[in-house]
């Protein structure tokens, strides 16, 4: 039977992480990144790799990890979710995933020290399983352009062309991993024929960047079904992943509303006091436990490497994006108009939250995958 409480390892990390975020991340200081040019916070996210390992959390020890796994990897992105923390730690753990899944230890290594960042270059919004047809194909470097090649076929290094729009923790990447034809390739973003272009998107605590390769020189790491196969298990683990950030997010803005509903006084009481609100709050305060309860299950089936992790992860997804969206709108609309103003944080939580209800596949994409991996007849009308 699966464990869904978290363990002294587990709470001993939790309180690290949450002390280093509150002395280095207050949300003061995100709010006053989003006036500059520089999203991510560099500063943090290297105080997050060097001083807790962040990075090689889910890395086996002899490729210079930390040999624990993705529970305490969730743990880790709860409390980035309470802090909507401005670090491409998402990004770099279903890149971990992907490397695990290739068997590709070199790369895998520099992720786990810290030495390169890497990231998955699909877009924010696909769903597993990866789309068969990718937008970048594969050419032999001295092949003529317009000319396909399959993994096996390339003799020479490998250059890709195609764009990937919409990527997610790649603007301060060290290396992509492209899927490409039928393989799966690693492309340095400093190297020639790489383009990285900034979009505007709704959080801007998690920027977007559209992927531009033309010619790009690439070093294939797997071919076919393996290919397939570590995308799949890659966007599976994201979408896992993502709701115990969801879950920290859902806390805070439950927490934050809380204390402020006690502490506002409107007709002299409370406004905690009138029934309305704590019947909301109530209800609000079941949802995150539940969503709480069915991350915890996604990322314990996940490190386990358990066949049913695709089916935890859509049922994570189903459920704590909604919860996630709705525990913001609760905090902005409680808080009157306070929650309203750019002054406030709210709004960074509403945004983080509306982008997260999209990462990796929709509620509704999620239903109808778990419609599929339980055999569930589709409605009437419908076949």
């Amino acid at each position: 039977m699966t464990d869904l409480l978290y363990g002294a390892d587990e709470e001993a990390l939790r309180d690290s992480v949450r002390a280093l975020l509150a002395a280095h991340a207050p949300w003061q200081r995100t709010l006053a990144r989003l006036d500059g040019d520089e999203p991510y916070d560099a500063a943090l996210w290297t105080r997050l790799v060097d001083q807790l390992g962040v990075t090689g959390l889910a890395v086996p020890a002899e490729h210079g990890g930390a040999g624990a796994g993705f529970r305490e990897v969730a743990v880790v992105l709860e409390e980035l979710g309470r802090a909507v923390a401005p670090v491409p730690f998402l990004g770099a753990a279903v890149a971990t995933r992907t490397l695990l899944a290739c068997g590709d230890t070199e790369l895998l290594g520099q992720l786990a020290t810290g030495e390169r960042t890497v990231a998955l270059a699909v877009g924010l919004s696909t769903a597993p399983p990866p789309d068969p047809d990718p937008t970048v194909t594969a050419e032999p470097g001295s092949a003529l352009p317009g000319v396909v090649a399959r993994v096996a076929e390339v003799g020479s290094a490998p250059v890709l062309h195609g764009v990937v729009d919409g990527v997610a923790d790649a603007l301060c990447c060290d290396v992509l991993l492209v899927p490409a034809g039928d393989g799966l390739y690693a492309v340095d973003t400093g190297g020639p024929g790489v383009r990285m272009t900034p979009v505007v998107s709704l959080d801007a605590t998690r920027p977007l960047v559209d992927v531009g390769l033309t010619g790009a020189p690439a070093r294939p790491i797997a071919a076919g079904a393996a290919a397939s196969r570590a995308v799949s298990a890659a966007l599976t683990t994201g979408a896992a992943l993502l709701a115990s950030e969801q879950v920290g997010l859902a806390q805070w803005c439950l927490d934050t509303t809380v204390a402020h509903v006690r502490a506002r006084h409107q007709f002299g009481r409370p406004v905690g006091s009138f029934q309305a609100v704590k019947h909301r709050l109530a209800d609000l305060w079941v949802e995150v436990t539940q969503a709480r309860a069915v991350a915890r299950h996604a990322a314990d089936r996940l490190a386990a490497g358990d066949p049913e992790a695709p089916l935890a992860a859509a049922l994570a997804q189903a459920y704590c994006g909604p919860v996630a969206v709705r525990a913001a709108e609760v905090c902005v609309q409680l808080h009157g108009g306070l929650g309203f103003t750019w002054e406030h944080p709210a709004h960074l939580y509403l945004k983080r939250a509306k982008s997260g209800a999209i990462a990796f596949g929709t509620a509704d994409r999620h239903r109808a995958t778990l419609a599929r991996l339980v055999d569930l007849p589709a409605p009437a009308g419908r076949r």
